[in-house]
């Protein structure tokens, strides 16, 4: 009974790591594609007289933040992994304990 037990909590997480790897992979290979044809902000319009005119390219807007986490979501990663810890050290001594306890010998 313990080797299926032990396999099986592998097994589940092997397959948590898969579907990380999975959830993170799109972000890791996204990439900047230029619009179609030609420079970005830079049309060309037929209209009737003149023939062709070309509108000027739209301003460049500059962002405060360029990247980055805010620090309300740092922090709910970090007590999230913490209670997560707690949870799973209070288990795992549990577990010891009930383990110790049932191989004490019966006097």
């Amino acid at each position: 009974m313990n080797r299926i037990r032990r396999i099986s909590v592998t097994l589940a997480g092997l397959a948590t790591a898969v579907l990380a790897f999975i959830a993170a992979s799109p972000a890791a290979f996204a990439i900047r594609v230029p619009p179609p044809g030609g420079r970005a902000g830079h049309v060309t319009r037929s209209v009737p007289w003149p023939k062709t005119t070309t509108v000027p390219p739209l301003p460049q807007v500059h962002t405060v933040v360029t990247g980055g986490m805010p620090g309300w979501q740092i922090a709910l990663i970090a007590a999230a992994a913490a209670l997560l810890a707690a949870v799973l050290a209070v288990s795992l001594d549990r577990a010891w304990a009930a383990r110790q306890h049932a191989s004490a010998p019966s006097a």
